[in-house]
């Protein structure tokens, strides 16, 4: 399409030009995520090298009202990186760089498009440890992280993005260049302008630093398979784990077919499941002595035996609990191979969690959907997968969207809410009423005024259509 030719020289003259694209190829690619099978491609593709050439970029931006959409690794599942409004579709791929690891302050300093897995590799080859570990951890940024607050199967233990993230470097919508906070473990200075930037999905400014605190490395862990008759007694057993004083530092749910689905799509992992079993819960615990986490393992199958469930199989070994591991990380994978599919992100209170799960399941029989449910039962949050199997064009099209806004109903009458770590995005934005009154959504939306008055920055996303 065509694009603004003296804006394009404009642009080009800031990042030179081999970093500005065009060509429909280079747009297409840009213009999709994880999310079902939206592909919304911008007018032009910019990468930039560092804060000072996206400054530019947004000056210019905003000087003609251009739509710019901050573009990660494309591993999101709400359309957060999506184009809507075309325009530019700023990739960071080129801030890729962690700048410094502080031994000494446990703290690293990284730039956004730092794969996350790689900085958590990065810090433990010192002996340290970055908790946060989302499933795409081997693709996703560690900008687009801190831009969605993603968690993972660790975040009951040791928390989600936000509880590790000290200080951003980031670029305003009008080109400023700011620093949200300090360097320090403790701030209370003025409004926390660091956390206001943490979830709120590249629409009130571009992360182009980012300084996180780091833990001390854990030794050892125990990982255990624990299989249920019934899924609603696994979902039970979540919380009377906790109530016996145990913290995991994981404990994931999986229903059957997400077991099933996922042993046929990696043939290279072994697991004997029996007919009756349901649901699995994956539990971790993890620590420096041996005695105490061998203890706490006892504890937990001591809690375990007032609940119908069938041999419990613990991983003895690094690649045993690697397979199992791998078995979590590849549901979604697994999932969107045999169907198409919409995921969505539930997170309740962790003892209100077999209600959701058989709210889900009656709520689908109404509409005339499957579903395949796991996620991080610990945390209490649930990722419902609506698979499409035989339904018609016409009943996916109007049938789900009302079954999806009854189970996110259900979800916030148990006193949870819309997305406990995907986002919101462009996929969910028009549920938003369900959790929020139009005084929440108005007061939000004032924020982002404040930030981005001329609304250039990731346009489309959050807000209901409505508002």
């Amino acid at each position: 399409m065509q694009f603004n030719p003296e804006v394009l020289q404009k642009l080009i003259r800031i990042v030179g030009e081999p970093f500005v694209f065009t060509d429909d190829e280079t747009r297409n690619h840009y213009g999709h995520d994880e999310t079902e099978d939206y592909v919304f491609p911008p007018s032009v593709v910019i990468k930039p090298a560092n804060a000072f050439e996206i400054s530019e970029i947004l000056k210019v931006a905003n000087d003609y009202k251009i739509p710019t959409t901050p573009i990660g690794a494309r591993t999101g599942l709400s359309g957060g990186a999506l184009s809507i409004y075309k325009g530019i579709g700023l990739s960071m791929e080129r801030l890729n760089k962690i700048i410094e690891i502080d031994e000494n302050n446990l703290q690293i300093i990284t730039e956004p498009a730092v794969i996350t897995q790689v900085l958590r590799e990065a810090v433990a080859e010192k002996g340290l440890f970055y908790p946060v570990d989302p499933s795409s951890q081997g693709s996703c940024w560690i900008g687009g992280n801190v831009a969605e607050n993603s968690g993972g199967a660790r975040a009951v233990k040791y928390g989600v993005t936000k509880d590790y993230v000290l200080n951003l470097e980031v670029v305003l919508p009008n080109g400023e260049i700011i620093w949200t906070g300090a360097n320090t473990l403790k701030n209370s200075t003025g409004y926390n302008l660091t956390q206001l930037m943490i979830g709120s999905e590249g629409t009130l400014g571009i992360i182009t630093k980012i300084v996180l605190k780091l833990l001390p490395q854990n030794a050892h862990n125990v990982l255990m398979l624990v299989p249920f008759y019934k899924a609603s007694q696994a979902c039970e057993a979540v919380s009377a784990i906790f109530r016996a004083g145990i913290v995991p530092s994981a404990l994931e749910f999986m229903e059957r077919d997400a077991i099933d689905w996922t042993l046929k799509y990696h043939d290279d992992i072994s697991v004997n499941v029996k007919d009756e079993v349901q649901a699995h819960l994956l539990i971790e615990v993890d620590g420096n002595y041996p005695d105490i986490l061998f203890s706490e393992a006892e504890k937990i199958m001591t809690v375990l035996e007032q609940f119908e469930i069938d041999e419990v199989l613990f991983a003895d070994t690094e690649d045993e609990k690697n397979a199992l591991w791998k078995m979590r990380r590849s549901v979604a994978e697994a999932v969107k191979s045999n169907s198409i599919y919409k995921e969505e992100d539930t997170v309740v209170p962790r003892y209100e969690l077999p209600k959701l799960l058989e709210g889900i399941k009656s709520i689908g029989n109404k509409y005339g959907f499957k579903s395949v449910c796991y996620g991080h039962a610990g945390d209490g949050n649930l990722h419902v997968n609506i698979i499409k199997a035989d339904m018609s064009d016409d009943n996916w099209l109007t049938q789900v969207p009302l079954g999806i806004r009854e189970i996110f109903a259900l979800t916030v009458s148990l006193k949870g809410t819309l997305s406990g770590e995907h986002g919101i995005g462009f996929v969910q934005k028009n549920y938003m009423d369900i959790v929020f009154t139009r005084t929440h959504l108005e007061l939000m939306e004032s924020i982002k005024r404040v930030f981005d008055p001329n609304n250039i920055l990731n346009p489309g996303k959050i807000f209901p259509d409505e508002v």
